[in-house]
């Protein structure tokens, strides 16, 4: 089959999907804004697509987000437009259409099969929208109203849906029943062979090398911001150096925004809260706090190795990978009580769950996990056989993927028009 991946990051969560299909024997496009000159990917051709069409002045703030959308849907036909002008037809489109890419496409091959990767839907319910009051506000009409209007992209994309893809429960629920008939929940898959303890470990935040001798309690985002919980945690650590003198704080993570709202005036989010804190923190202590920015892949797995106590937060949204990557590594984890973490931990059989807000409560339970050796095993080993038995990918994700793409295959595409 000929089978065209759409992903403006490729291959973000087609990694393992896409070179396992072009193994198989299918020839695999990808049209992304990652290159800017066609190269071959691990048996995927990978073809640039660009935006030229800035986004218009004077459009209505609650369309602004659909107008970059439809800009990049407009890109993302041109580029197909031009592959099928060299003879490229494809059975299936497979889709990430969270930025709009794949509005147009069903208009330039109308018998392709499309398949979507459907990673959110926006509520407008207080649970998702005003969870936190300090950075989301309880929500007013008028926010209803734009968040709704969020929601324009994934409603332009239903009538393409053939088959669709969300990689957790909680994701795949946000969607309304129209979508949710229609989505098959298969997690992207975590590489457990390759993601594990290693009790050799040795990790160097600087001039000194951890190893699992060590007190060491990681956090990790990929940008430091509030939907990740950054400001509860940076908020804890005053008190957490003080109750553990020989801790080393190994945080993870970029100065963006990945989600939310952008952070006030000119300092980071990560700054704000290093500002809000650090008075409160005695030099020695800030010693032991080691921000490492984003780091490589396998310092990452080293990281999650070398940790005696990993915290995760995060607002009910789309799951972190890293979660499930320090559940394989076979950490001992405290985590927020939120929806889709629970998906992921049973308090008191995977991880330890505590309030999002609670960062008295955060504090006591790392505080009772570095005290407990047998429950940090405990907790660590199920964890990893949750992950190994439920997310593996070479056993259970990769697998359930394809059949996905056979059954997607089997479909008679929707219509063109609805």
């Amino acid at each position: 089959m000929n089978i065209l991946f759409i992903q403006q990051n490729f291959p973000g969560q087609y990694k393992h999907l896409a070179p396992a299909l072009a193994k198989a024997g299918h020839r695999c496009v990808a049209l992304t804004l990652r290159v800017k000159e066609p190269q071959l990917w691990q048996g995927v051709h990978m073809v640039p697509y660009a935006v030229k069409r800035p986004q218009g002045k004077g459009v209505h703030p609650w369309l602004m987000d659909t107008e970059t959308k439809v800009i990049r849907g407009e890109a993302c036909w041109r580029a197909a437009l031009e592959l099928k002008a060299k003879g490229f037809t494809p059975d299936l489109i497979v889709a990430h259409h969270g930025w709009g890419e794949a509005m147009f496409l069903r208009d330039v091959w109308p018998t392709a099969r499309i398949g979507l990767y459907c990673e959110l839907y926006h509520r407008t319910d207080e649970e998702h929208s005003g969870f936190d009051p300090e950075f989301q506000p309880r929500s007013t009409p008028d926010q209803i109203l734009r968040i709704r209007l969020k929601n324009l992209n994934n409603l332009i994309h239903l009538p393409l849906l053939d088959a669709g893809l969300s990689p957790t429960r909680f994701q795949a629920d946000t969607f309304p029943p129209a979508f949710r008939n229609k989505i098959s929940v298969i997690h992207d898959g975590i590489d457990t062979g390759l993601v594990r303890a290693n009790s050799e470990v040795k990790f160097a935040p600087g001039d000194e090398v951890l190893t699992r001798d060590d007190e060491v309690i990681t956090f990790v985002n990929r940008n430091l911001e509030p939907y990740r919980g950054y400001h509860v945690f940076m908020r804890a650590l005053p008190r957490l150096l003080r109750e553990r003198p020989n801790a080393r704080v190994l945080i993870v993570g970029g100065d963006e925004v990945s989600y939310g709202a952008k952070p006030p005036g000119e300092k980071s989010w990560k700054q704000i809260f290093i500002d809000e804190v650090r008075g409160k923190i005695p030099d020695a202590d800030w010693a032991r706090v080691h921000f490492l920015g984003r780091i490589p892949y396998e310092q990452f797995l080293q990281l999650l190795q070398v940790a005696r106590v990993h915290v995760y937060l995060t607002y009910p949204f789309v799951l972190s990978w890293s979660l499930f990557e320090a559940m394989a590594s076979q950490a001992a984890i405290v985590a927020s009580d939120t929806a889709p973490v629970r998906e992921a931990i049973t308090d008191g059989k995977t991880g330890l769950l505590v309030d999002f807000f609670d960062r008295e409560a955060l504090v006591d339970k790392v505080c009772h996990l570095l005290e407990a050796p047998d429950l940090r095993q405990e907790l660590g080993r199920a964890a990893r056989a949750h992950v190994v038995n439920g997310y593996d990918l070479n056993t259970h994700c990769l697998p359930a993927q394809m059949a996905w793409i056979d059954r997607l295959a089997a479909m008679t595409p929707g219509p063109v028009e609805v």
